[in-house]
C-alpha cells in the first residue's frame, strides 16, 4: 500500500458517517474503516466530506480512493468496483408526525394526487419511487440529507426517500417532534445490500478490503460494531 494517507470519501449521514460532539468524524463505515485499514498497510486515513453526486465522480478522477458503503447496483458497477457487503438495509420515509396516519410508502404517495415526494440528488430512491407510480412532477431533489429534512420539516414536501436507518440516525441526533419515519414495506422494496466503493484502476485496494471484510464480518468485534451504530448484519 502507498505511504500517503488513504483518502476516504463520506457524507454526514448518520448513523454510516458523521461527525461527533468533538468534530471526530465517527459512523459505523468509518469505524469499519478505521478497524480494517490499518492492518493492510494503510499508515492512515483522510476523511473527505463531499456531497453523494460526487461519491463516484471523486473515485474516477483519484480525488479519493475509497468511498462509504453505497448500495450495489448494476448501472453502479458499470463505472466503478464495490466491497462485499457491510449493511443490508430497507428504505424509510422522514416525514411530519401530523401525515404518519396517510404515509405508509412510496405507493401511499403515488396514490396521492398532491403528495410531494425529495430524493438526494442520483440515489437509487428515485428508481423506486418512479417504479411506485411517484411521477417525476411530484419528486424534488436535493443534493444532502440536511436540505431535504429541512424541506420535510418546512412542509415543502411531504416525505423524504432515503434508507429508514438513516432518517433515525439524523432524529437521534436532531430530536424532532414534528418529524418521524416510516419504513418502507419489504412487499414494495426489499432490504438491499451496500459496499464500500473503489476506483476499477484499483483492485489491489478492493481485493485487499474485501479479504480483511471475510475475516472481520460476523465476528465478536464486529457485531459489537454493529450494535453500537444500531445495524443488522448480511449474512
Amino acid at each position: 500500500m502507498s505511504p500517503q494517507p488513504l483518502r476516504f470519501a463520506y457524507l454526514i449521514e448518520p448513523p454510516f458517517c458523521y461527525r461527533d460532539a468533538e468534530g471526530r468524524v465517527t459512523g459505523y463505515d468509518v469505524e469499519i474503516a478505521r478497524h480494517l485499514l490499518p492492518n493492510l498497510g494503510v499508515p492512515s486515513i483522510q476523511f473527505i466530506e463531499t456531497e453523494f453526486s460526487e461519491l463516484l465522480d471523486g473515485l474516477t478522477d483519484g480525488r479519493w480512493a475509497m468511498t462509504t458503503g453505497l448500495f450495489i447496483t448494476e448501472a453502479r458497477r458499470e463505472r466503478v468496483d464495490f466491497s462485499r457487503p457491510i449493511w443490508e438495509l430497507p428504505d424509510g420515509l422522514l416525514i411530519r408526525s401530523e401525515t404518519a396516519a396517510d404515509i405508509h410508502g412510496y405507493t401511499s404517495l403515488a396514490q396521492s394526487p398532491t403528495r410531494r415526494l425529495g430524493i438526494i440528488q442520483d440515489q437509487v430512491q428515485h428508481q423506486t419511487a418512479r417504479r411506485l407510480g411517484v411521477p417525476n412532477d411530484r419528486i424534488s431533489l436535493f443534493n444532502t440529507y440536511e436540505a431535504a429534512a429541512h424541506a420535510v420539516r418546512a412542509g415543502t414536501i411531504d416525505a423524504y426517500a432515503s434508507v429508514a436507518l438513516a432518517h433515525r440516525g439524523h432524529l437521534a441526533l436532531n430530536p424532532d417532534p414534528y418529524l418521524t419515519v416510516v419504513e418502507v414495506p419489504s412487499t414494495e422494496k426489499p432490504p438491499e445490500r451496500g459496499g464500500f466503493a473503489f476506483a476499477k484502476t484499483d483492485a489491489s485496494l478492493r481485493q485487499a478490503v474485501d479479504t480483511a471484510l471475510t475475516a472481520f464480518v460476523n465476528t465478536p468485534p464486529h457485531h459489537a460494531l454493529a450494535a453500537r451504530f444500531g445495524f443488522s448484519l448480511p449474512a
